[in-house]
Order: structure tokens, then sequence, then C-alpha cells
């Protein structure tokens, strides 16, 4: 076994980040979380070469790695995609995670004694808890990967679910945890209510301020060198958090709707920051998913008590508990239909958040903190390998998917232009009035910028002869004009660009 430390800790960092980005290509190919294949390689440097185990560390770069993934979550959630299914998203992020934990903390407690183990229902309500939230990146980069959309509105209705639902799981993982360490006090219901209320209304209006205080910032501070804005948005993602938990806020939930108030305006150097943040999170991922395979014990998966209950747990889940909660959710919204309810139950995924949330346990010393740990580990590996590879599948099965139009342009335009890009394809009734550019009726202040045919692209001129299938990329100041036009010529895909 190596030991990292010293100066074997850089060359060993650099081939686990190697052989993971090597892993995520296979599991793009394959169809898997890449989630899972960093795991699978972090357990096994862990088995075969590393010595580590550090629960401080291992909680301490979770937690930095949440902060970023959660930021950068809601700074790609657009507010007007999500928007039409805010209500079930809440509900699924709130109620969801609490019926689930309860559902999951019954089950537990009932099976256990036939296993010979003695688990009381708070330690059972402790297990459920921590791994009660989604983890629906690994199904969206699944998704993405194979060009496949959902259909219903499922798309942002996931992405608000698991980019949400975090803090939730968190806070109920907290509360257990403090009645539940060596030493604990007793802590009432009517209690536990005033702090858990007390921590996401604190949480939620400190996300908001200092989200508003970061694009005020970023916007006005006017940085000579452009390459100091990430730093600068970096320092408010950790302030965010910090701060909201140092004055008893839920720090997640701020950085997660910072992230949300940032994505949603406009900001200086905006596009340059999101290739910045996405990469940074991937990096984030990475690390973290390989520290907490490097700090499970694989051996202590392979004990009896534990591959039962994990096993067992991870089916209950699959199959029972996200079921019924989100059937039960979701029963008050009719516009979702059978199909689409039992996709949601289906890809309720647990990811690297229930594994970190697992080591709090292990912090505090509660009794069976490893048992715990172990449980909810073997448990997210069967729902990534059961749920996770057939997130495709399923989606197609039940009728929901369809393939995406990827752009054929890629464009960046200023922050402070007025104009809107769009691309649209070229149809029939576009042509009806005739086949060249200048027979087409568009709006004043609009032109065709640029024509892709067959992956060739060409400057239009007003005698240029169109094509039903060529893709136009066109810039225009009157939107609402060029949007009642489009619709007129029966073009209802209509991508908006930079």
């Amino acid at each position: 076994m190596i030991d990292i430390s010293g100066e074997n800790i850089v060359l060993i960092g650099a081939l686990l980040l190697f052989v993971a980005v090597v892993a995520g290509k296979v599991a793009y190919r394959f169809g898997a979380p890449a989630l899972l294949l960093f795991l699978g390689v972090g357990m096994l440097f862990g088995l075969n070469f590393i010595s580590y185990r550090s629960v401080d560390m291992t909680q301490f770069i979770g937690m930095i790695a949440l902060c970023i993934i959660l930021f950068t979550g809601g700074m790609d959630t657009k507010f007007s995609e999500i928007r039409p299914i805010i209500g079930p998203g809440v509900v699924l992020a709130t109620a969801g995670v609490a019926m689930t934990a309860l559902v999951m903390a019954g089950f537990v407690w009932l099976i256990a004694p036939c296993l010979g183990l003695e688990i009381p229902f708070a330690l059972a309500l402790l297990l459920a808890s921590t791994m009660s939230s989604t983890d629906s990146a690994s199904v969206f980069s699944i998704l993405r990967s194979k060009k496949q959309g959902l259909r219903q509105n499922l798309r942002p209705l996931l992405e608000l679910e698991s980019g949400s639902n975090d803090p939730m799981a968190y806070m109920l993982t907290i509360l257990l945890v403090g009645v539940l360490a060596q030493g604990g006090r007793e802590i009432g219901i009517g209690l536990s209510v005033v702090y858990f209320i007390v921590q996401m209304v604190v949480g939620a209006l400190s996300g908001y301020l200092i989200g508003r205080l970061a694009v005020w910032t970023i916007n006005r501070i006017a940085l000579a060198n452009h390459s100091l804005y990430p730093v600068l948005l970096l320092a408010f993602i950790f302030f965010s958090f910090a701060f909201t938990d140092l004055i008893r806020g839920n720090g997640y939930l701020a950085v997660y709707l910072s992230g949300l108030v940032v994505g949603n305006h406009k900001l200086r150097q905006k596009r340059s920051l999101t290739v910045f943040f996405d990469g940074f999170t991937w990096l984030m991922q990475i690390i973290m998913f390989l520290t907490l395979g490097l700090f499970v014990n694989s051996r202590d998966l392979l004990q009896p008590q534990v591959l039962l209950l994990g096993c067992l747990v991870g089916a209950f889940m699959i199959l029972v508990a996200r079921p019924i909660t989100v059937f039960t959710c979701l029963a008050p919204f009719r516009k979702f239909s059978t199909k689409a309810r039992l996709y949601i139950s289906w890809v309720g995924l647990r990811g690297a958040v229930p594994i970190l949330f697992a080591i709090y346990p292990l912090i505090e010393k509660v009794p069976q903190a490893d048992l715990l740990f172990n449980v909810v580990f073997l448990s997210t590996i069967i729902s990534l390998i059961v749920q996770g590879t057939t997130v495709s599948g399923m989606a197609n099965l039940l009728g929901l998917a369809y393939e995406e139009r990827e752009s054929a342009f890629d464009v960046n335009m200023h922050e402070d232009m007025k104009s809107e890009l769009t691309e649209v394809e070229v149809n029939a009734s576009m042509l009806a009035t005739g086949h060249t550019l200048k027979e087409i009726s568009l709006p004043e202040n609009t032109l065709v910028m640029m024509v892709c045919r067959n992956g060739e692209y060409f400057v239009p001129r007003g005698n240029t002869e169109l094509l039903t299938g060529d893709k136009l990329l066109v810039i225009s100041d009157r939107n609402e004009e060029l949007a009642n036009k489009y619709r007129d010529m029966g073009i209802n895909d209509v991508m908006k660009l930079g």
C-alpha cells in the first residue's frame, strides 16, 4: 500500500484524475453514470494501492465540492424553464424527501431484526435521511450524451428537484445526528420544526441577497484582468455557504439559490464564467467521487449483514419508497401522465451526496455509524447500476424520449447587445412565397447572417436560393414580431442562441 503523503500525492492525484477521465468516457459509451466509474476507480486504488481514511478531510472535500456543484446547478437552471413546474418540483424536493425518509425508515426498522440487527427507529430514520435526496446530474449527463430530450417538462422538473432537495436531506441528517450522537441531548419535535423553518428561511433569504450582491459587484467592478471574474465569483460561492451557516441558515440552500439568481441575470463575462464553472464542476465531482471511493473499506461491504441490508434497502428504495413518494406528491398535479410519474420514480438515482451525508454520523461517533455508512454506500452503487444504466432505455420504453436538435452555430454575443440570435430550419411553408432570401418576408431590423447546408456554411445574399432543411442564423431587434412571423410560417422549433 502507498501512503498518500509528501511528494507522492501529486503523482497519485494526477494518475487518479487521468484514469477517472478515461473511465468517464467509457461510462458515456455504455450509457452508465460517470459517477459509478469514478467511485469504482477510487475503490480500486483504495483496495490495492492507497491507504487513506480521514473522516474530517473526506467531509471537507465533499463540502467544498458540493458547494461548487450546487452553485453550478443553480446557475445552469433557467427560471423560465422551471416556472411551469415549480410547484411539483418544490413539493418533491421538500415533502418528497421527508416522505422517502419515513417510508424507508419504517422498512429498515422492520427488517433489521430479521437480519440479526438491532436498529432503533431513530437510527433507521437517520440512515433513510442520508439517502433521501436524488442525484439527477448523472441522468442528464447520459441523456445529453445520447442527444435525448424528455417530454412533459420532465427535464426541468428533475433538475429542480435534484438541485434543491439536498438541503432538506441535510437538515434531516443534521437534526438526527444531534439526537443520536454520543452525549447528544433530546430535541423535541416542536423545537426541531422551528429549527428547520429558521434554517430554510434564513438560507433562502441569504442565498437570494448574496446572489444579487454577486451580480451587482461583478457588473460594476470592471476588472482589467478578465481571468479574475471566476475567482471573484468563487469567493461569493464560499462566502454564501460559510456566512449563511454562521448565521444559522442552510448553507447548501443558500449556495443553490445564489447560483439560480446569478444564472438568471445579465452578467459581465457570463459565457467565460459558465465555461469555467462547467469544467471546474467536473473537476470537483471527480475529486469528490474519487475521495469517497478511496475512503470506503471495500472489504466491509462484503460482510453478510451489510450485503443483505444494503441490497434490501437499495431494492426497496427503487421499487417501493421512491414510487410511493412520487405518486403521492404528484397526485395534486394532473398534467403529468402515469408514464411520466413512472419515469420520475425510476430516475431517482442516489449519488455522492448520500455517501457524503453518511460521513456526518462517523464524525459525531453515532452508534453503528460504520454500518450505516456501508449500507448507504452499497445502496448507492445498486441504484447507479440498476437505474443509472437504464435511464435512456426507460425513457424510450415509456415513449417519453425524443432526439434533441443540436445547434449548427456556436456564437457568443456581448452581454450589452439588445438583439436576439435565433436558429431556425427552413420548411416548405417558409418557401411558399419564393425560394430566394429576398422573397421571404421578415420584420425590419432582421438579418439572416449565415446559412448552414449539409455541414457547409456560407453568408447569404438576397438572391441566394434556400432549400428545405437549411439552417438559418437570424439576428433581429424585433423579437416579438419575428416570433409571430415564425409561427405564421409554421416554425415551432426555434433555438435561441447567444
